[in-house]
């Protein structure tokens, strides 16, 4: 979908951080920033569940969740994330996402039909996650997230992949750091090759232009907007 102005993904998919907190440690990371500004947890580098979050998901009106926004996959513990997965199939009114930068730390198989598994990969260096994410986390759908992007990715194997994410810098950083127009037109012609939908979020339109910004979602996401759109109060 090709918009003339630009919308915020955030307004499509609403974040839920069950857990906050990770042990990664990228050095750009917004999240660790905001806990330590709000004193969410005493110590970001170990990561909480907050289960009284779970009865978000309880709600009749459909949503597209993302329930990594503040912590990584890869740091839930195993009980967190059974118990989690047994919330989400007792909803399939919702999509959910995950999210990680350590695929290899993962193993676990699911048959979930609204979760949607998904790897950040900033640069070339990173592209290793995408075929960790699918050898190691065996499920119905996959997605990336290309953000922020430091250098040209290249050629990618997107194979079994249902949905890119490409992005900047930003924050004070984004003057220091920015994707570049070539790369993010790259990825969405390679993903467009293979009939992946792209979102371009908003932070790009000074770079690409607020008239060629591409902007899709996967179909199970944009069922769940038409059904919101039509909801009655």
């Amino acid at each position: 979908m090709w918009r003339a102005m630009s919308v915020c993904i955030k307004d499509s998919i609403q974040n839920m951080n069950l857990v906050i907190g990770c042990t990664v440690g990228c050095d750009y990371c917004y999240a660790r920033n905001n806990v330590k500004r709000w004193h969410m947890i005493p110590d970001f580098s170990k990561p909480e569940f907050f289960e009284g979050k779970l009865k978000m998901m309880d709600k009749a009106r459909p949503q597209n969740f993302l329930l990594t926004g503040m912590s990584d996959l890869s740091g839930w513990k195993e009980e967190w994330r059974e118990e989690v997965f047994e919330k989400i199939r007792k909803n399939p009114q919702h999509q959910f996402l995950f999210l990680s930068k350590r695929p290899d730390l993962l193993d676990f198989e699911t048959d979930l039909e609204n979760a949607w598994f998904g790897v950040t990969v900033t640069r070339r260096s990173e592209l290793w996650r995408i075929e960790a994410l699918r050898n190691h986390v065996r499920a119905k759908h996959y997605h990336v997230t290309f953000e922020p992007l430091f250098d040209d990715p290249g050629e990618v194997n997107l194979s079994g992949i249902d949905w890119i994410v490409v992005g900047t810098m930003t924050g004070a950083q984004r003057r220091k750091i920015r994707t570049e127009p070539e790369w993010a037109w790259s990825l969405t012609n390679q993903a467009h090759q293979r009939n992946i939908p792209v979102f371009m979020k908003e932070d790009l339109e000074a770079i690409i232009g607020d008239g060629n910004m591409v902007q899709e979602f996967p179909e199970a996401f944009e069922k769940v907007l038409e059904v919101q759109r039509a909801w009655k109060k």
